[in-house]
């Protein structure tokens, strides 16, 4: 297939927890928001880069318009195409939608947008607790209705992101819904009747039981989670040689505590998957380290530049663009994950340069 002279669109994920919430003051403290994680994280070895501080946006506060304004405004100029907020949905409850509720009510930004809906439990997963459940995920047939006839304002809003003129409408966890087929078929007959019409339905394949083709659980595509978890082999500096050297204080006892990879060795690795026999939108990060949140064993993808990471996006863009143009879309993980380590938004180290590699891998 030719390519198209569009240049491909880029979807950049969006948390939406920098505003308090009753359910994060109960479990965290009273005015949690990521950035209490953010500010404090340390770094635990020679070269690590942390803490993340913020740049040109500040701490900002996600029920601020001006703050919402000047993120569309910056993401525009480096050739960001939309945002994909997360959504939190739990049978009827609602958490963190403020910021989206805001940008819907208000018509302002004028900036695209689709949604992705985290339908995961909350836990004390991100301090390495999941024996407490702070807000349950359930599901059933009427709730499946409920929910799609609560977000039918969102995918009637003429800023919301549409492939073949269908609203994308992503799900993080497929495989948590107890009948896949029986949610989907729901949704797409309610949208016809509300008059929406049909849905574009894909699947997020972070977890190693979702590489499987969506079409089977109703879905009409796949999108690739970077780092794609599958990908990472034995971290670095492990095994015996280098417990002994971490006894003997020769290297930080924190390559055994925490699972460190190179940056540059997952790049490598992704670039050369295969492709699956079903359509999936490939996704790339511009790095990612969780130790903001947890106290030991989290994940840091050590050495990122934005040279790697140009590379990386330049090289997914040359293969996207051999795509129908529908299907030239590549998501970006994350415009500001910021306990993650994983955000194009500037820090107070880098500055624009990662929206700068952005813009100049696009526009090659």
């Amino acid at each position: 297939m030719a390519s198209s002279d569009a240049l491909p669109r880029l979807i950049a994920f969006y948390l939406p927890q920098y505003h308090p919430i009753p359910e994060n003051d109960a479990a965290w403290g009273k005015g949690f928001t990521e950035w209490r994680n953010v500010i404090p994280c340390a770094p635990r070895f020679r070269g690590h880069y942390q803490p993340h501080l913020a740049g040109e946006l500040g701490y900002y506060d996600l029920r601020v318009p001006e703050t919402r304004a000047q993120q569309a405004e910056l993401a525009r100029a480096y050739d960001i195409s939309a945002f994909c907020y997360y959504h939190y949905w739990f049978h009827g409850k609602q958490a963190l939608e403020r910021p989206f509720a805001d940008v819907l009510t208000s018509g302002a930004p004028d900036f695209p947008f689709c949604l992705c809906w985290a339908n995961e439990s909350w836990t004390r997963a991100w301090d390495g607790r999941t024996d407490r459940t702070l807000l349950e995920q359930t599901y059933s047939e009427q709730d499946d209705l409920t929910h799609i006839r609560q977000l039918a304002r969102a995918f009637s809003d003429p800023r919301y992101t549409r492939i073949q003129n269908k609203p994308l409408f992503l799900v993080y966890r497929a495989n948590k819904l107890p009948d896949a087929r029986r949610t989907t078929d729901s949704w797409r007959a309610e949208c016809q009747r509300l008059g929406i019409g049909d849905l574009f339905l894909a699947r997020v394949e972070s977890f190693d039981d979702e590489h499987t083709d969506p079409r089977a659980l109703g879905f009409d595509a796949a999108v690739e989670f970077a780092p794609d978890w599958l990908l990472l082999n034995e971290p670095l500096r492990r095994g015996r040689f280098w417990r002994w050297a971490a006894r003997a204080r020769l290297v930080s006892r924190a390559y055994q505590t925490e699972r460190v990879y190179a940056y540059a060795a997952l790049v490598k690795q992704s670039l050369a998957k295969s492709e699956p026999p079903y359509l999936r939108f490939p996704c790339v990060t511009p790095m990612w380290d969780n130790s903001a949140r947890r106290k030991t064993d989290s994940v840091i993808l050590k050495d990122s530049t934005p040279a790697l990471y140009e590379q990386w996006l330049s090289a997914v863009i040359a293969k996207t663009r051999a795509r129908p143009p529908h299907e030239q879309i590549i998501f970006i993980n994350a415009w500001n994950e910021w306990a993650e380590g994983n955000h194009l938004e500037p820090d107070a180290r880098h500055g624009r340069a990662y929206l700068e590699a952005t813009r100049r891998a696009l526009r090659a």
